[in-house]
């Protein structure tokens, strides 16, 4: 028997199973009034009145509806009753500007765009045949619950999403993520992370990235209260876990050093202590970091590795048996890795050093981008952009983007090695290492640095940190001090965008 996988199965297991338990608490600091204390029965039934809404509209099934939010109850709803009714969601970062919002709008040919009220005066006027901001109003032209929604027979090879990256070329591409890709996704990771319905899952990270990892889906199907945070806090997190009870969360390094960061003025016993299991991906985060988490917070910390044009799952870092015995460092350095292969994807290393991965939770392609398309996916395998190592056992190192591997005197140095060395120094809070243009060496090693408050660290004091624990042809020949390092809404550092002001005038990018 072949039953297709499709993106609203998630949902009608809740709807069945756990119909009265309260499912989603959204943000109570919503602009859109928020929805509070939605049961599973209550969000099918949302999901439902929102297919046929757009049935009403005059949307037909395979139509792009793009959403333009925050963290919110109505975006989640959306994942269902968008996908999960044989439409395609695009979910919009909400911090692009107008023209990137225009051109993902254009390129994807949405005919529905939904807007967060606090995006929609800079929003207004783009070019879409039915647009709304949602909030009480809209939700009654967008929600029709005297209707039943016109049939979609579920085809798990259809795009359910797509999901524009924030890469490093100059248009951001459109990730096609199909019903299948999704199942595969959610219920792997579901496995791994040791979900059950006893679990409460705070959404620290972005819906709109990568579908929040799958784990609206993965959450929704075991019956997991899924609590929304609209921004993220750090003071505000560790509230949350303490209100709700949470037990797991998903977070870039940056979201992880707000908490640590909140840990140090919270008042009494940190809250979700042997409990939360924090879920970190977007970067390999120092193996200080990792410790902290351990010893301060008392978490459990978890790495993936991934991608959103991988849904994102590839790989699984979580501690295990053999590493009881270990003291709290050399667990963290362990877990610092990326991990070994997710059940179900296969994972090897090309000659040039680029990490190649095969699975289901792997893209379609690129939306109206087959050339791209064909590059990424050629020889039957995915081609991730980064470069790292496979050991024996399976664990995957992430060495750089390859892109962004500095390559100075011809030796080649890995930016992220020597940004954990300077990340080891406790004045230093935030750290990127680049390579800028140099006669002699062709690119030499420049850190840019955000200081701890009250630290006091010299230029010459940082080189010599890192000289004493690195090859010398590694070590930094100069810091720049910063008072912050912009990063996208996911907590990324893109390099790209860092190294531009020194290559100015450089016909290439690399020496």
């Amino acid at each position: 028997m072949f039953v297709p996988f499709g993106a609203r199965d998630f949902l009608d297991r809740a709807a069945i199973v756990y119909p009265d338990r309260v499912g989603v608490v959204d943000e109570p600091d919503q602009p859109a009034a928020p929805w509070q204390g939605l049961t599973y029965r209550r969000v099918a039934e949302l999901a439902r009145a929102q297919a046929a809404g757009l049935d009403a509209l005059g949307v037909p099934h395979g139509a792009r509806v793009g959403v333009v939010s925050h963290n919110s109850a109505r975006l989640l709803t959306s994942f269902f009753g968008v996908s999960g009714y044989g439409r395609v969601l695009v979910p919009v970062n909400f911090r692009l500007s107008r023209a990137e919002v225009e051109y993902i709008v254009g390129h994807s040919g949405c005919s529905v765009l939904l807007l967060d009220p606090e995006v929609a005066d800079g929003l207004a006027g783009i070019d879409c045949e039915h647009t709304f901001v949602m909030g009480a109003e809209s939700d009654e032209r967008l929600y029709a619950f005297d209707a039943e929604p016109v049939p979609w027979k579920a085809a798990e090879d259809a795009t359910a999403t797509i999901n524009y990256t924030s890469g490093t070329t100059a248009r951001p591409k459109g990730v096609q993520i199909t019903h299948r890709n999704i199942w595969v996704n959610a219920v792997t990771f579901a496995l791994h992370a040791g979900v059950t319905d006893r679990d409460v899952y705070l959404h620290t990270l972005p819906m709109f990235h990568a579908n929040g990892w799958g784990m609206p889906f993965a959450m929704t199907a075991l019956g997991v209260r899924h609590i929304v945070l609209r921004k993220v806090d750090g003071a505000e997190i560790l509230r949350r876990v303490a209100e709700h009870g949470v037990t797991v969360m998903c977070a870039a390094p940056a979201v992880v050093n707000a908490v640590l960061a909140a840990a140090e003025s919270w008042q009494g016993e940190i809250p979700g202590r042997d409990r939360v299991r924090i879920i970190c991906a977007g970067a390999p985060p120092p193996t200080r970091t990792i410790a902290r988490v351990e010893e301060e917070l008392g978490w459990e910390f978890i790495q993936i590795y991934g991608l959103t044009e991988t849904s994102p799952l590839l790989t699984i870092n979580r501690g295990r048996e053999e590493w009881d015995g270990l003291d709290t460092w050399e667990r963290a350095e362990k877990l610092g890795l990326a991990g070994a292969p997710a059940f179900g994807a296969t994972l090897r290393v090309s000659g040039s050093g680029e990490v190649l991965a095969r699975s289901n939770v792997v893209m379609e392609g690129y939306w109206q981008q087959p050339e791209e398309s064909a590059e990424a996916l050629a020889d039957g395998w995915f081609h991730t952009g980064d470069g790292g190592t496979i050991a024996d056992d399976g664990y995957l190192t992430i060495s750089d983007r390859k892109k962004d591997v500095i390559i100075t005197g011809g030796e080649n140095v890995s930016s992220i090695e020597v940004e954990d060395v300077l990340f080891s120094h406790p004045g230093v809070a935030e750290v990127a290492v680049i390579g800028v243009p140099d006669e002699k060496w062709g690119e030499t090693i420049k850190a840019l640095v955000v200081l701890a408050p009250g630290a006091e660290v010299t230029e010459p004091e940082l080189i010599a940190y890192c000289k004493e624990r690195l090859a010398g042809f590694k070590a930094p020949t100069s810091v720049e001090f910063r008072t912050a390092l912009e990063r996208t809404a996911t907590g990324k550092l893109q390099k790209y965008k860092l190294r531009e002001p020194y290559w100015q005038g450089h016909e290439r990018k690399v020496n």
